[in-house]
Order: C-alpha cells, then sequence, then structure tokens
C-alpha cells in the first residue's frame, strides 16, 4: 500500500476477502498508509449468501461500516442473482454507498476451460436491479469482459442523472465504444410491430378483449392425432388460443415450438407457446426464436422452467444461462430488430411477450419484484399459476397497479383429492387451501363423478369471481380432457369476444 501510495494510486480497491477479521486489518492498513484515500471494501460470499466464515449480508454491512470504509460491498464467487439478494439485505444496515461486483454467472468447465456463460445482456439486465436495489458502484468480477461492461453503462444509464459534458468528447467514451460504433448500434434498433398487428392473440389483448385459451401438454410420443382432436373441439368451441407447455415439471415430451407449429398448421387455431431457458443456452435459444418467428408463430411465454431434479431424468444438465427476466429482454430486442450483442438482424421479429407469474408465492415480495423487472424487460402480458383463492389474486392485482400490463389468470379443474394434494405439495408455485381440498374430499367420498363436477364447480368459481380483474383465463385440462376445460366455460366463451367492461378496463394489472 505504501508502493501504491506513493506511485499515485487514487484509491484502495480491497477486494474478495472471506474473513472480516482480515479486511479489518486491511481498512486500518490503508488508513494508516494515507487517510486522504478513499477506501472501497469488499467481501465475497457463497451461493449460500454467507461468506465462506459464514458471516450473513447484515454482519458484512454492519462490519465494513463500523471499520469506516468509503464505499462497502461484494464481489467475486457468484452471480448477479445472489449478489442482488445479497445488497437488499445489506441496504438497511448502513448509510455507506454500496457497490456489487458479480462474476458473470457461476463458470462450467467446457472442453477443459473454464467459461462463465452470463451474457453481457443479462449482466446489463442485473446491473439495472442492482442500481434500483440501492448501489452505487456495479461492476464485475470473474469473467466480465468489455462487452459486459458496455452493456451493463448502457443499461444503467436512464438510471443515471445527465450531466453537461465539457471538454472532448473522446473523453467521456466508453472504453471501446468510438461515438461511430455508438450510432451504428442506435440506428440497428427500428420500431416494434404494434401490438395489434403480430396476431390475433395480440390484437385482442391491445383492444381490451377477454381472451380465453386452454392449456393442452403435447404428447410423449411422435403420434399426435388425439392432441390435433382435442385441439379441434376447442377450435369449434370458441378458444382463442391453446396454451403449449414447454417440458413442465421437466418431463421429456413433444418440443413445444415443433407442437406449436403442427396445432397451427394442422388445426388453425393460434398458440401460446411456452418457452423455457432450462434447456438451450443462449445461442440455442436466439436460433429457436428466430426459427419460430420465420414459420409464424407469434405467442410466447417465457418462463425459466422446472430444474430436471423435478423429472425423470434428474441427472440431465440444466442450462440455464439467462432466466426468464433475461428471455424477456432477448425477446424485446428481437421485436426491434437487434440481436443479445446489438447487432441488426434485419426484419424485427413480431412476437406478443407473454411471462409467468405466481400470484400466492411463499415470499411475495421477491415476486412482485421479479414480476415488475419482466415488465421493464419488456412483457406485454402474464398468465398465472393456478388460482385456488381468489383473495389471493386480487391482493396481487391490488399490489401490482403500476405494472400496467393485462393479467391472464390461470384456471384448473380439479378431477379428486389426490390431484388436489398433489397440486398442494408436489408443484411448485401453486397453493390450494385447505378449503378446497376439504371440499374435493367430501366430493370424493361420494363418487368419482361428485369428485369431478366438484372440481369443475370449483373452477368456475374461480372464473366467475376473477374475471371482472383480469383480461383473459387459461384453463388446464386435467390429464388432457379438453371436455372438462370447456366445462368450465360455460356459455361464457359465447361472449368472450366481448370488450372487456369499462370499469374492468380500467383496472391497471
Amino acid at each position: 500500500m505504501v508502493g501504491l501510495a506513493a506511485g499515485g494510486a487514487d484509491l484502495f480497491i480491497l477486494e474478495t476477502f472471506s474473513d472480516l477479521h482480515e479486511i479489518g486489518q486491511a481498512i486500518a492498513a490503508a488508513r494508516e498508509v494515507d487517510p486522504s484515500l478513499p477506501v472501497v471494501a469488499q467481501m465475497t460470499i457463497g451461493a449460500d449468501g454467507l461468506t465462506p466464515y459464514g458471516a450473513t449480508p447484515e454482519d458484512v454491512a454492519r462490519a465494513l461500516d463500523g471499520f469506516g470504509a468509503d464505499v462497502i460491498g461484494l464481489n467475486c464467487s457468484v452471480g448477479p442473482q445472489i449478489i442482488l439478494d445479497a445488497i437488499e439485505k445489506m441496504v438497511p444496515h448502513t448509510r455507506k454507498k454500496l457497490s456489487a461486483q458479480p462474476n458473470a454467472g457461476m463458470p462450467r468447465d467446457v472442453g477443459g476451460r473454464s467459461m462463465y456463460m452470463a451474457s453481457p445482456e443479462y449482466m446489463a439486465s442485473y446491473a439495472r436491479h442492482l442500481v434500483q436495489a440501492g448501489a452505487k458502484v456495479v461492476g464485475g468480477c470473474c469473467g466480465t469482459t468489455p462487452e459486459h461492461i458496455h452493456a451493463m453503462c448502457e443499461g444503467v444509464r436512464p438510471l443515471s442523472p445527465r450531466f453537461a459534458r465539457t471538454g472532448s468528447s473522446a473523453a467521456h467514451v466508453t472504453v471501446g465504444d468510438a461515438p461511430a460504433t455508438r450510432e451504428k448500434k442506435r440506428a440497428a434498433e427500428v420500431d416494434a410491430v404494434p401490438l395489434a398487428a403480430r396476431s390475433r392473440w395480440g390484437a385482442k389483448i391491445a383492444d381490451g378483449r377477454f381472451v380465453t385459451s386452454v392449456e393442452i401438454v403435447p404428447p410423449r410420443g411422435v403420434d399426435a392425432t388425439r392432441m390435433l382432436a382435442d385441439v379441434g373441439q376447442l377450435k369449434r368451441a370458441g378458444v382463442d388460443a391453446v396454451n403449449v407447455p414447454d417440458g413442465p415439471r421437466a418431463q421429456s415430451r413433444m418440443g413445444a415450438l415443433l407442437t406449436s407449429l403442427l396445432i397451427e398448421q394442422r388445426v388453425g387455431i393460434e398458440t401460446v407457446t411456452h418457452y423455457a431457458c432450462r434447456d438451450r443456452n443462449l445461442l440455442g435459444m436466439l436460433s429457436d426464436l428466430l426459427g419460430a418467428s420465420a414459420v409464424g408463430l407469434r405467442n410466447l411465454l417465457l418462463i425459466t422452467g422446472d430444474p430436471p431434479k423435478m423429472g425423470p431424468y434428474p441427472s440431465a444438465t440444466a442450462v440455464f444461462d439467462i432466466d426468464a427476466i433475461g428471455l424477456t429482454n432477448l425477446v424485446h430486442n428481437l421485436n426491434h430488430g437487434k440481436d443479445p450483442g446489438d447487432n441488426a438482424i434485419g426484419t424485427p421479429t413480431q412476437f406478443v411477450v407473454g411471462v409467468g407469474v405466481n400470484p400466492a408465492p411463499i415470499d411475495l415480495e421477491h415476486e412482485l419484484k421479479r414480476f415488475a423487472w419482466k415488465v421493464e424487460a419488456g412483457a406485454e402480458f402474464a398468465v398465472t399459476q393456478p388460482v385456488f383463492d381468489p383473495s389471493q389474486l386480487e391482493n396481487f392485482l391490488r399490489r401490482t397497479e403500476g405494472a400496467r400490463i393485462p393479467i391472464v389468470a390461470g384456471i384448473w379443474p380439479l378431477v379428486s383429492v389426490r390431484n388436489a394434494e398433489f397440486l398442494a405439495n408436489e408443484v411448485p408455485g401453486v397453493s390450494v387451501p385447505e378449503t378446497i381440498i376439504t371440499r374435493m374430499r367430501k366430493a370424493g367420498e361420494r363418487s368419482k363423478e361428485h369428485a369431478v363436477a366438484e372440481g369443475i364447480a370449483i373452477a368456475r368459481e374461480m372464473l366467475d369471481r376473477v374475471r371482472g380483474g383480469v383480461q383473459g383465463v387459461q384453463v388446464s385440462a386435467p390429464f388432457g380432457k379438453v371436455e372438462l376445460a370447456l366445462e368450465v366455460f360455460g356459455d361464457s366463451l359465447d361472449a368472450s369476444s366481448a370488450a372487456v367492461k369499462s370499469t374492468n378496463a380500467a383496472v391497471p394489472v
């Protein structure tokens, strides 16, 4: 430190410390060498959110504040999401400026080399979240490249105050970003095709009309005959679209993109294609999405995806280069004619961008933050997990009044008490109140038929209760029984093309 100060260092950055005692000594040494030099002090944490010696983010904030560092924070070891969670916990425990320098994701072994897989776009997305959470200094650690830093600078620019530039403009240009390059990248972005012009589903959402869909799980094998016949029933009944899940619960089924293409070509009804981050890297997702746009698929529901350990192949490798938030941002950029590298793709894609949301999570505050980030990333509608307690959905709608995107409520007709208990205990993100389970148990004691009828009655109650506050419903077809889904709709499909009542259209969901 003596040598660095003598050589003209402007500040000391103490980073990747594991032990609070050691960083305390380092801060003391910096003050002894030159009290006038600012000190940035950063600890490192693991995937569990703790330092290697077990200190919590709250412990770190209080200790580094007490040691007298000018800026305190975290760096290295983990990617942006865990660092973000820790920064949020540190904010209430210090008035010092916070810093965050996560790795570019977690390293993976690729051909004997450790590669950091998080894209610049993904890092830029989390840079915004870190700033919004309270970080004043944001950067990157292992795996971070100039491209990552450039993307992060551009990502947080809208959150930074504007200052008049003085002197040569070259002095203010980000490294590696010549003015001509910036102009070229700006020129690559084009206006997105209006929502109403992208698909029939998008047109109804844009017009404020109530939309209806039914979820059909793709077949396990190659024979899609029964599925196509079922979808034909839905089209004749007047359902707007078919939701096609992408490997739900990490099951091996026909791919969602090709299943959707098969449905649209053979039956002529629109699909809302679920697309998960679990199984493809960033390049694979980009290729899939460009191809999906080229063949005419328009409606997407972007999800992170269930981990492989939930399914029959728990040893399968999950990719998760990005999560649903990063994927939403990626598709939003494609709709503006840009790929993740900010390169022009020519004609923009025309996707209607949907996301999933859980109105009854264990941690509602965390879900609300993720939902807000999805909206910020470019989401245009959201589909909820199955709703079994309308009050939970109503509370979620009240809490998200600033989101301003349409909500499509998920409805699941139960068929037995075992079905209810399975959803309550084994399906992530689904909350089934004990009162519903009790109703199904009592009905099942009479007969299977009574249980099915009770499940449909419960689903109808949910639909009637939530209809006034949402812009559509997605009804699941349990065990592929589309007739049960259609029973839930009853006569409501006849009125599904009518505009949402003006009092409902004003609900900011």
